[in-house]
Formats: C-alpha cells, sequence, structure tokens
C-alpha cells in the first residue's frame, strides 16, 4: 500500500466512523507512522509503506474510530507553539487555554512567581516559564499521575530548575506569596458531562473536567484562598465555561478582595478568561 492509498483509506474509516475532521486526523496520524510532513502527501503519494507501518497505521485509525483524541494517539500536542505530552491522566491543552496564557504574559515580569493550580501537564505555566525570563512556577495537582507527565515537559523544555511541582488538593501546603495565581480547574457540571463529545467524555481525565453540581466549585475554593498566597496586587487568573463569566465576577465581588475585575473572550467572542487584582 503507498502513502496515498493508506491516506484514503484513513479518511474513510475515520469519516464512515462520524469523526469531524477526519482528513486532517488521518493525515496527522500517518505522519506520525510514517515520519513524515504535510508536504509528503504530495511529493510521494506513491512512497511504498512497510507491513509494519501498515498495521500501526490501521490501529490508529482503529482507535481514532472509537474517538480517542489524536492527542492521546500520539502521546503529544502543540500549546502556545511548543509541543507537551499528554496522555489519558492530563486534559489536551486547548487553544481555549491559550487565552489564559496570554493574560498571565501581560502582568508577568521576570522574575515573578507564579502558582499554578490543577496544573495538569502542565502547559500553562511551562509556557509562562518559557516565554519569560528568571520567572519561577509552583505547580499543584491532585493527580500523581498528572503531575509526572508535567515534569517530563518541564524537563523537555528546560524549565525543570524554575518550577515546582506537588501533589495537593488544589493550595501548597507552603506559606509563600505570588505574584499571578493561574488556574483551568474543572468547570463543566456533572450533568453536562455526559452530553459532551465522546472523544472529552469517554477519553479526558473525569477528574479534570467534573466542577460538581454547578460547575463552581473549584472557583468558590480558589477565589476564597487564593488571597492567602497573592501578594498585594497580584493577579489572579481563571480559564471559564462560555457561560460562567457573570458566576465567577459575582463571587469574586462578593469576596470583597479583588477590584480590577475583567473579562476576556476568546476568537469566538465567547467569555474564556476572567482576572483580578487581590488588594
Amino acid at each position: 500500500m503507498n502513502y496515498l492509498e493508506a491516506f484514503e483509506n484513513g479518511k474513510e474509516k475515520l469519516m464512515r466512523a462520524g469523526v469531524d475532521e477526519y482528513a486532517l486526523d488521518a493525515r496527522l496520524l500517518l505522519e506520525c507512522v510514517c515520519g513524515t510532513d504535510h508536504s509528503t502527501l504530495l511529493a510521494h503519494p506513491d512512497r511504498e509503506l512497510s507491513q509494519e507501518e501498515e498495521a500501526l497505521y490501521s490501529s490508529y485509525t482503529d482507535r481514532r474510530a472509537d474517538r480517542e483524541p489524536v492527542a492521546y494517539i500520539l502521546g503529544k500536542w502543540d500549546f502556545m507553539g511548543l509541543e507537551f505530552k499528554v496522555n489519558r491522566n492530563v486534559l489536551i491543552p486547548e487553544q481555549d487555554s491559550e487565552f489564559l496564557v496570554e493574560e498571565a504574559l501581560r502582568h508577568c515580569e521576570d522574575g515573578m512567581k507564579v502558582l499554578d493550580l490543577c496544573t495538569g501537564s502542565g502547559c500553562i505555566a511551562l509556557s509562562i516559564l518559557h516565554y519569560t525570563n528568571e520567572t519561577k512556577a509552583h505547580c499543584t495537582d491532585i493527580s500523581n499521575e498528572a503531575l509526572l507527565v508535567a515534569k517530563e515537559n518541564a524537563e523537555d523544555l528546560g524549565v525543570t530548575d524554575r518550577c515546582e511541582f506537588e501533589l495537593t488538593d488544589l493550595f501548597p501546603k507552603n506559606n509563600e506569596k505570588y505574584d499571578i495565581v493561574v488556574s483551568n480547574p474543572p468547570y463543566i457540571a456533572t450533568n453536562v458531562i455526559e452530553t459532551l463529545a465522546p472523544e472529552v467524555r469517554d477519553h479526558e481525565p473525569r477528574l479534570a473536567l467534573d466542577g460538581d453540581e454547578d460547575g463552581l466549585t473549584f472557583y468558590r475554593r480558589i477565589i476564597g484562598g487564593a488571597g492567602d498566597y497573592l501578594f498585594s496586587s497580584g493577579y489572579l487568573i481563571l480559564e471559564i465555561g462560555y457561560d460562567q463569566a457573570e458566576a465567577v465576577t459575582g463571587l469574586l465581588k462578593e469576596n470583597g478582595k479583588y477590584h480590577e475585575i475583567e473579562v476576556v473572550k476568546d476568537f469566538s467572542g465567547n467569555d474564556r478568561v476572567v482576572k483580578a487584582c487581590f488588594y
């Protein structure tokens, strides 16, 4: 089987399975198996696959047809122009979360300290470190498996000496202060999870998705406790669901210790980030 034939077979399989971006996914999986890039499909469509490559590609497209996310099959995903390792113990870094990083970078000066709650793959904190100088990050997660992934990503990005990882239920056990607290916490209401796409519902870690009955439990905890870890005039920056801006800003106002509360929209015009300055 040649390269083009394999690609067409993969496309057909994924299309029949109802995968939205079936052509893109078929190509990405083929490139991974063959160690090629996008130009190969155009320049060398008659390139023959080995038996091993054919078998591996078939197994990858079978997994994708079962709606396993491409990122988990590849074991990596791009975020903020960087490559992060991922597996089923961490959420797949999404473009939506890049808005959180970009807002943090607006307020992060070289040498500052960042606290990342619910770090997962570490993509948020590690991206901040990569694009700043002499900054340091403390990353927490309740999942040891997630922290193992984050530590690998820190090593790959060469920032291990600038970050610490802690297994804990949200807040660190230290008494340190930080210039910025960031978090992409679990924020999907429990009864909504079953309505999500199978890629998310059946494969991404529920621990990182489930925000309890109303999706706001972690926002209440973070807003209530972040002040103990923020310097005066430090920033709390949170990713939110598209319909949660009013509720989260309400929690910040009710707390009474935050000002300059602002909602940031994503490219689709949806509310995506809430940020506030701590008194």
